[in-house]
């Protein structure tokens, strides 16, 4: 049996795939959790993987959650908070009900699911919460102020987050993802120059920041491809 359990909130096809298969290979017990879960058969077939449906806004389907991950698969000792959703548009003309619903998903969320892992947490006295940014964690662009606003405060989260549990023997930490990530944004062909981030390369940064020593823990990285300007 798996000694350890992943918990990857937010999964899709892109990067929670690849945390997905990089864990698994890893032999950790894998629970995908995504609103809707047909997109992840391929994903369950090939890591052995659970899916369970829960939205992240939602404080009772995420404490579910947390209690059929504990039943199935046993307490998570590493969560990724992979949740997003991005709104763009000029502020005299984004829809406010538009932008609560993403500062739910993009932020709240993050509140929901570290709260419920911090309490396992505690209680075991060790764990890893990973939390996912981008380049508007740390600027804000033109027609992104929805989504600037939530991957900062995203970032606030885990900072604090970071300072009040390590103490505790948990570590938190926040992953900055300037640039594309091919699987989304590249045509064929354009992965040759290593032009968007590999998502299989950001899964490998997810899994050392989860095995560092707490002697040297660190709680924010950033990657990007060598050809992005920063």
């Amino acid at each position: 049996m798996p000694s350890e359990t992943a918990l990857i909130v937010g999964a899709g096809t892109g990067l929670s795939a690849s945390l997905a298969r990089l864990f698994a290979r890893e032999g950790i017990a894998v629970a995908l959790a995504a609103r809707t879960t047909e997109k992840l058969a391929t994903l369950v077939s090939e890591s052995g993987a659970t899916a369970l449906v829960c939205d992240a806004a939602e404080p009772e389907q995420v404490e579910r959650l947390f209690r059929q991950v504990d039943e199935r698969l046993g307490a998570p000792s590493i969560v990724v908070y992979n949740a997003g959703m991005r709104v763009r548009g000029s502020i005299d003309a984004l829809a406010p009900a538009d932008v609560l619903r993403a500062w739910k998903i993009g932020a709240f969320g993050g509140f929901l699911v570290g709260q419920q892992a911090a309490r396992r947490m505690l209680g075991a006295g060790r764990g890893t919460i990973l939390f996912t940014g981008a380049t508007a964690s740390v600027k804000g662009f033109p027609l992104s102020s929805a989504f600037a606003m939530n991957k900062f405060a995203l970032r606030g989260l885990a900072q604090s987050l970071a300072r009040e549990l390590a103490p505790k023997n948990i570590h938190v930490a926040h992953v900055v993802i300037d640039g594309g990530i091919a699987s989304t944004h590249a045509r064929p062909g354009e992965q040759a120059d290593d032009r968007y981030l590999d998502p299989d390369a950001i899964a490998v940064e997810y899994l050392n920041l989860h095995r560092q020593h707490r002697s040297a823990w660190t709680w924010e990285i950033e990657v990007r491809p060598w050809t992005e300007s920063f």
